[in-house]
């Protein structure tokens, strides 16, 4: 079965973007880069949702990377209603219900599904229990006035389970976790 990963940069507040932060929010490094980079280079098809995927065209030219250009040729889907087009040329368009169009691509043979900052996206998985690892790239920062997009915000109550962690450029951490059901209770 095809394993379903959604990947976040998040603050420590799990803000998933700071209104005045910069791109990896000032903490790009020799680790972080060359993890980012080997990540992007593995095999996998994206999960893109409407909102990223504007966010991400809309950049200027001079913010748009190695990491930007390979993104826009990946196969992947892009969810949307709306859209009628999209200018990136790995991606396909995808009008269908966004679960049950992956639910039937975990049991194709193709690459991993990995699911490209849209928080929507991964939501709706985690409650499908079609999600199998939420990746958290934390960087050391909180941003109680300028985060914006808690990343659990509107979620139901969930537990996790750590699968891995690791420290990238002694200050960023990467922690990979499973969805494993209801959370404790008190009685």
């Amino acid at each position: 079965m095809v394993t379903v990963v959604s990947e976040l940069i998040v603050s420590m507040d799990n803000s998933a973007r700071g209104t005045k932060s910069p791109g990896y929010y000032g903490y790009s490094g020799p680790e972080l880069d060359a993890y980012l980079a080997r990540n992007n280079d593995a095999p996998h098809r994206k999960l893109v949702g409407r909102k990223t995927y504007e966010m991400l065209d809309g950049l200027p030219p001079e913010a748009r990377d190695d990491g930007w250009h390979k993104a826009t040729k990946q196969p992947g889907y892009l969810f949307s209603r709306t859209l009628k087009t999209c200018e990136w040329t790995g991606l396909q368009l995808v009008r269908e219900d966004m679960v049950e169009f992956v639910r039937e691509l975990k049991h194709d043979e193709g690459s991993e599904l990995r699911v490209l900052g849209s928080l929507s996206i991964m939501k709706q998985l985690v409650r499908a229990g079609l999600l199998d690892i939420l990746r958290l790239i934390i960087c050391p920062l909180v941003l109680p006035e300028s985060g914006v997009e808690r990343i659990f915000e509107g979620c139901d109550d969930t537990a996790f389970e750590l699968v891995s962690n690791r420290v990238l450029d002694g200050r960023v951490l990467v922690v990979d976790y499973r969805p494993s059901g209801a959370p404790p209770r008190a009685s």
